[in-house]
């Protein structure tokens, strides 16, 4: 009977795994991308533990060649985190667990579209069954930490390592119960790396994240204009957009902080090349040529000329 019990678990495993695999063509093009970076900001030196990268190619239907720099490494995610509560959500909305409603819909459009953390507190609510407030009791903090920990599992079950998804992001906070539970459990923040970042993007863009209906959504919400005219630096478009050749397209979900500037992107370029670029920097908030270089010699590997 425990054999049955687990055969569920086991069978959701199989059908969301993806043939991505490392290799070894792929490798000299993320090193070279990551030592070009490495190389050409003398005035603000970005050191080798203040970058990671993780690309995926698309080009081949049915195996998906991956290779990282540091790929392997958690670090703070800030909003890029708000990938896998969407993709949690989808998947509590298929299983019935939530009900579909224009007022998670909003919610969902605006923590991916506009990177509202407002509504992801939202969303993270209802995916837990917990929300923010004042200082609980010890048992009753352990009890909301464990539902708080909801999203974890999931990923967990799917085979996903280096994901820490239990904190909501905040500008000013945390405060209340969110503080204590920091205090008292660990890890203390959101942790993402970028091949597990890497694999659901590519979960997503291939139809396999939940549903190929739920992961068109999730596409739909994650669309860009790679060649966006915004005046804002953090238009989420221009984080990889500037890098890449007229005609392209561009899908992705970034996150910044006054310490991190990462991004999660799709491109299609106009030669027919497919790719996943995920980058993560540290201590480089406001130097958005750092991804955009990584993604620039990426596309240039790739057979297609950058912008200059």
């Amino acid at each position: 009977m425990r054999r049955l019990a687990l055969l569920p678990a086991l069978l959701m495993l199989v059908a969301s795994a993806l043939p991505v695999r490392a290799a070894e063509s792929l490798q000299p093009l993320v090193d070279r991308a990551a030592q070009t970076a490495l190389q050409k900001f003398p005035d603000h030196p970005l050191l080798p533990d203040q970058l990671a990268i993780t690309l995926v190619d698309l080009r081949q239907p049915s195996v998906y060649p991956r290779a990282s720099y540091r790929g392997d490494v958690q670090i703070y995610p800030a909003s890029v985190i708000k990938l896998f509560y969407l993709a949690a959500a989808h998947r509590w909305l298929e299983d019935g667990k939530l009900a579909d409603t224009p007022e998670l819909r909003r919610a969902l459009h605006d923590m991916i579209v506009d990177s509202s953390n407002d509504a992801t507190h939202y969303v993270v609510d209802v995916l837990t069954g917990t929300t923010s407030g004042p200082e609980l009791p010890d048992a009753e903090i352990k009890t909301w930490f464990d539902r708080r920990n909801a999203v974890n599992r999931y990923f967990a079950s799917l085979g996903y390592t280096g994901v820490n998804a239990n904190k909501k992001p905040w500008g000013d906070g945390p405060y209340g119960r969110e503080t204590q539970a920091v205090q008292l459990f660990e890890p203390k923040r959101n942790q993402l790396t970028t091949d597990a970042t890497a694999r659901l993007l590519t979960e997503i863009v291939t139809g396999r994240c939940v549903t190929a209906a739920r992961s068109a959504e999730m596409m739909t919400l994650l669309s860009r204009d790679p060649a966006s005219k915004s005046a804002d630096p953090d238009d989420q478009a221009k984080f990889t957009g500037p890098a890449l050749p007229p005609g392209s397209k561009l899908w992705s979900k970034a996150g910044w902080t006054s310490q991190t500037r990462h991004d999660a992107a799709y491109v299609e370029l106009p030669n027919g090349a497919r790719f996943i670029l995920v980058v993560f920097t540290v201590g480089h908030a406001h130097e958005a040529e750092i991804i955009q270089s990584v993604a620039k010699t990426v596309v240039e590997g790739l057979g297609v000329s950058a912008k200059p």
